[in-house]
C-alpha cells in the first residue's frame, strides 16, 4: 500500500513542476530521471559502508553526485548548470549498466529557472532506495498521474481492468509473459505480482526459489515504440526488483526482428487509434489490414505458443465492424483463439475517451476444441461512467471473475455445460456465429429473449417529442438583448455560433409565446439555404429561435442528447428530404410521422456516453492539431549568428531576368497561405509578366514569412514546393529566406516560425492601426542557433515524424 507520506512526495513534487511543465507526462519524467539519479548515488553510499568503491559518480562523474549537487555555498545557476549537465552527460557514463544508460537516454531539463530545480530536488532528497516494495507503489501512484492522457489511443489502462484480465488468465510462474504495446508496464506488474500472490505459504512469505525469481524477472517482456514509455516502464519494473527488465522500444507492427520471439502468456492494451492513411505492416500478418487494432489482434494471436493463453483490450471496431480486415480478423480468431468476450462500459477510459471496448480472452489450445464462445456483459465496474470515475457500490467484475473462471475451467476439463447459468452472461455455440457471416461478437446479436439494436421498437416522433415552431421577431435583430439562433448561428458540429449571434430586445422576449429554447432542445432549421441543419442547446441561459427553426424537444421515454445524435445523424438526414416541401424547400410539421428506433434508457445512455466519447477523441485529436509547435532544445555549443547571416533574406529578382514574360510560374496572395505548417504548395499560377514587376520573388526551397499584421502573428508562412517552372511571386507583404551554405531549408523555417521569433519581433513593428509590420533588421538581426548541417538534417527528421504522428 501507499504510505501516505510518500503521496505527499510525490504530489509535492509535481506541485512544484506544474508551474514550469505543465504537461504530466514531462512532469512523471523529470520526476523519474530524478529518482534514478538519487538512487543512483544511494547504491554508490551504500557500497562505500560495505567496504566496497562508488561506480556511478565516479572518475569524471564524481564532481555530479548529490553531495556536490546539494551542498550548501553551490549558487542556484551553477546547480541548475550542473544537473543539467550530469543528466545529458549520463548515457556517457562508464560505470552506468545499460539499463540506467536507457532511461539517461535522450533526458534534459525542459526549465531554466534555479530556485524551482532546488525545491524540486530537496522533495527528491526525501526519497531513499532500500529496494522496498514502497518504491514501486510510490512510482505506480506517479504513473496515475498520466490518467489524464490519450496520445493517438495509448490510454493508460485502469489498475482494476488489467488486474481482472490478470486474474482470468492466470500467469503461471514458469510462463513466459509479453505485452507488446506495454506502455508504463502495467499489465507486467500486475502478473508479477499475481504469480508472487499464488505462490505464498501459509505465513504469508513467498516460496519461490532464488532460481525461480531470477526465471521469472526474465519471463516477463514488453514491447513499446514511445521512448519515454519505455523509460518509464524500465523504471517501473526497476522498482518493482527487476534489476535488468526486459522491455525494449520497438515497434510491434512495422518491425520484425522480434516477429519469431512467442510467448505462453500475451496481455495488452494496444493503441485504438491508426494515423491518417493507416498503418504500413510488413507482409508476414496473416490478415491484410492499416488498422493498428486489427493487426495488434493478430500479432498476438499469432504469437501465443502452442499452449498459449491471452486478454487483450480491444475498441468495438474489432467486435463489429464489417470491413474485410475486421470480418477476417475475427473468423480467424473463432476458429482458432476465441473463447470469451467481456464486453466493457463506455466509460472505462474516462475521461479522455467514452469509447466502448471490450475484452477478448484467447486460448490456443481450448479454442479450437470447444463448441462455442463465452459472452459477458460488465454493466458497471465499480465507478461510475462520468468524467471523474467516482467509486460505486455496483460492480460486476467480481462475479463476472467468478463466472468466466468456471467456464473455462469446465471448458477445458470436458465437464458438460448444460446447468452452467451464468448471471452476467451466455455460451453460444460457433454454428451461430459463424451462420453470421461477418462473425459477429456482440453478444446480444444472439439473444433470443432480449431486444437486440435490430429489435428495439420504432417510435414515432411525436410520440417522443414535442415540434414546435420559433417565433417571428418583430422589428429585426437588435444588437443586444436576449440571443436569437437561425441557421446561420448553428455551426456544422451542432454547438451555436455566438460570434455570429444576433438578438432580440428582452421586452419583445417577454412576449414571446413560442420559439423559446430550453437546455437539451433540438434545433432543426425548417427552410431557407440551410434547411436541415440541426443543433444541440446545451445552455441554462434564455435564449430563442427564429421563426425559420423547429424545436424538438425531447420526453421522458428519450434523452435529448440521444435524439440529436439520431435527427443529426446522415441516416435520418436522408429520410428527411421527402418532408421537404414547396417551391423554395420547406419541412413539414409531417416530420413527427417518422419513426426512429427507441431503446431501453439504460441503452440509451450507454450510447451516448460511446457518442461523447467519439467526439471527445475528435476534439482532442483536433486541439493537438492545432496547438503541436515543434520544439528544439538548444545544445550551448551551437554557433549563434544572425539570420542575415545564415541566409538571403529577400534575394534579387535579377536572377531571373532573362527568363520570358510569358513563362508561368506560381502566385501565392496572402490569402493562400497557411498557418503553422513548414510547407505550401502554389494553387495558382500566372505568367511571369503579369506579376515581375509588384510582386515578391521566390523559388523552391525558400522560406516566406508574412511581415504584416495579423499575418504575422497568425503564422503565416512556408517553404515553397512544386512551383511552376521553380519560380513564384506572392504578395509583397513577404520576406523571404534563403538558406546558404550553413543551413538548410527547414532549420531556417524552424527558426523563425516559432512563438520566440514573435516575441523578439512583435515589439519592433512599426507602422499604425491593422498595418504594423516587421522591420528588415529586425529579421536580419535575430540570433540563431546554426548546428552543423547533419544535426540540422537529423533534428529536421525527428520533428518530421513527430509531425506526421500528430
Amino acid at each position: 500500500m501507499l504510505d501516505a507520506v510518500t503521496k505527499r512526495r510525490i504530489d509535492t513534487a509535481r506541485n512544484i513542476l506544474v508551474g514550469r511543465v505543465p504537461d504530466p507526462k514531462s512532469q512523471v519524467e523529470q520526476i523519474t530521471i530524478a529518482l534514478i539519479y538519487k538512487f543512483m548515488d544511494d547504491m554508490d553510499a551504500q557500497s562505500e559502508e560495505l567496504g566496497g568503491q562508488r561506480k556511478f559518480f565516479a572518475g569524471d562523474f564524481a564532481h555530479y553526485g548529490w553531495a556536490h549537487l546539494l551542498r550548501a555555498g553551490l549558487g542556484g545557476q551553477e546547480m541548475l548548470n550542473r544537473y543539467a549537465e550530469a543528466i545529458y552527460r549520463m548515457p556517457e557514463n562508464p560505470g552506468l549498466p545499460p539499463l540506467f544508460r536507457n532511461i539517461f537516454s535522450n533526458a534534459y531539463l525542459p526549465y531554466r529557472d534555479p530556485e524551482t530545480l532546488r525545491e524540486f530536488l530537496k522533495v527528491i532528497d526525501e526519497f531513499t532506495y532500500d529496494d522496498s516494495e514502497s518504491l514501486g507503489d510510490a512510482f505506480e501512484s506517479l504513473l496515475a498521474a498520466l490518467d489524464a492522457q490519450g496520445d493517438a489511443g495509448q490510454f493508460r489502462t485502469p489498475r482494476h481492468i488489467i488486474d481482472f484480465i490478470v486474474a482470468v488468465i492466470d500467469p503461471q510462474k514458469n510462463e513466459t509473459i509479453l505485452d507488446p504495446a506495454c506502455g508504463t508496464a502495467g499489465f507486467l506488474i500486475s502478473a508479477y505480482k499475481h504469480i508472487l500472490a499464488a505462490n505464498t505459504d501459509a505465513n504469508g512469505a513467498v516460496a519461490l526459489t532464488p532460481d525461480e525469481r531470477r526465471r521469472l524477472a526474465g519471463n516477463l517482456h514488453g514491447y513499446d515504440l514511445s521512448p519515454d514509455l519505455v523509460r518509464l516502464s524500465l523504471v517501473n519494473m526497476y522498482l518493482h526488483g527487476f534489476p535488468a527488465p526486459q522491455i525494449y522500444e520497438y515497434d510491434t507492427l512495422t518491425s520484425e526482428e522480434r516477429w519469431h520471439d512467442f510467448a505462453d502468456v500475451i496481455m495488452a492494451n494496444p493503441p485504438f487509434m491508426s494515423p491518417k492513411g493507416g498503418i504500413r505492416p510488413h507482409n508476414r500478418f496473416s490478415v491484410p489490414s492499416r488498422r493498428s487494432e486489427v493487426l495488434f489482434v493478430d500479432y498476438i494471436a499469432e504469437h501465443l505458443t502452442p499452449g498459449g493463453r491471452a486478454g487483450v483490450i480491444v475498441p468495438e471496431g474489432v467486435i463489429f465492424q464489417s470491413q474485410r480486415g475486421h470480418t477476417q480478423l475475427r473468423r480467424l480468431l473463432v476458429a482458432d483463439y476465441l473463447v470469451a468476450v467481456v464486453s466493457l462500459p463506455a466509460g472505462v477510459f474516462q475521461p479522455y475517451s467514452g469509447v466502448k471496448t471490450s475484452i477478448l480472452i484467447l486460448d490456443r489450445t481450448l479454442a479450437p476444441r470447444a463448441d462455442g464462445i463465452a459472452f459477458f456483459k460488465i454493466a458497471s465496474d465499480g465507478y461510475d461512467l462520468g468524467a471523474q470515475r467516482r467509486p460505486v457500490a455496483d460492480n460486476d467484475l467480481p462475479t463476472a471473475q467468478a463466472e468466466l473462471t468456471e467456464y473455462l475451467r469446465r471448458a477445458r476439463a470436458g465437464i458438460a455445460l448444460d446447468d452452467f447459468e451464468p448471471t452476467l452472461g451466455m455460451v453460444v455455440s460457433k454454428e451461430r456465429i459463424v451462420a453470421d457471416r461477418e462473425y459477429g461478437l456482440r453478444g446480444e446479436r444472439y439473444q433470443q429473449d432480449k431486444p437486440t439494436a435490430a429489435q428495439w421498437p420504432m417510435v414515432e416522433l411525436n410520440k417522443m417529442a414535442t415540434i414546435e415552431s420559433g417565433s417571428r421577431q418583430k422589428g429585426g435583430a437588435v444588437g443586444t438583448g436576449i440571443p436569437s439562433i437561425g441557421g446561420e448561428q448553428i455551426a456544422p458540429d451542432g454547438s451555436i455560433r455566438f460570434d455570429k449571434m444576433k438578438f432580440v430586445s428582452e421586452a419583445h422576449f417577454s412576449g414571446m409565446k413560442k420559439g423559446i429554447l430550453q437546455r437539451g432542445d433540438i434545433m432543426l432549421v425548417k427552410d431557407g439555404a440551410t434547411t436541415g441543419k440541426c443543433g444541440y442547446f446545451a445552455y441554462d441561459m434564455p435564449a430563442a429561435v427564429n421563426e425559420h427553426v423547429f424545436i424538438i424537444r425531447a420526453q421522458d421515454s428519450i434523452l435529448p442528447y440521444y435524439l440529436y445524435s439520431i435527427i443529426s445523424s446522415n441516416g435520418f438526414q436522408k429520410i428527411l428530404r421527402p418532408y421537404i416541401k414547396g417551391i423554395i424547400g420547406g419541412i413539414s410539421r409531417e416530420i413527427g410521422n417518422i419513426a426512429i428506433p427507441l431503446p431501453p434508457l439504460d441503452a440509451q445512455r450507454e450510447l451516448v456516453a460511446e457518442i461523447e466519447g467519439y467526439q471527445r477523441v475528435i476534439d482532442g485529436c483536433q486541439a493537438v492539431l492545432d496547438n503541436w509547435r515543434p520544439q528544439i532544445t538548444i545544445d550551448p555549443e551551437w554557433e549563434m549568428v544572425e539570420i542575415g547571416e545564415a541566409c538571403v533574406v529577400n534575394p534579387r529578382k535579377s536572377e531571373i531576368s532573362d527568363m520570358d514574360d510569358t513563362t508561368l510560374v506560381s502566385f501565392v496572395p496572402m490569402s493562400d497561405m497557411g498557418q503553422n505548417a513548414m510547407y505550401f504548395d502554389a494553387k495558382k499560377q500566372k505568367s511571369l509578366g503579369e506579376v515581375g514587376a509588384n510582386y515578391t520573388y521566390f523559388k523552391d526551397g525558400d522560406v516566406l514569412i508574412a511581415r504584416v499584421t495579423p499575418c504575422f502573428e497568425n503564422g503565416k508562412g512556408g517553404i515553397a514546393k512544386n512551383l511552376r517552372n521553380g519560380i513564384g511571386f506572392g504578395s509583397s507583404e513577404y520576406y523571404v529566406l534563403r538558406a546558404t551554405e550553413k543551413t538548410i531549408p527547414q532549420w531556417v523555417y524552424l527558426c523563425v516560425a516559432n512563438d520566440g521569433f514573435r516575441a523578439w519581433a512583435t515589439p519592433k513593428m512599426t507602422g499604425t492601426g491593422g498595418l504594423q509590420r516587421v522591420p528588415k533588421y529586425a529579421i536580419e538581426s535575430y540570433l540563431v542557433p546554426i548546428p552543423p548541417i547533419p544535426v540540422q538534417q537529423a533534428i529536421v527528421s525527428e520533428l518530421e515524424a513527430e509531425a506526421a504522428a500528430v
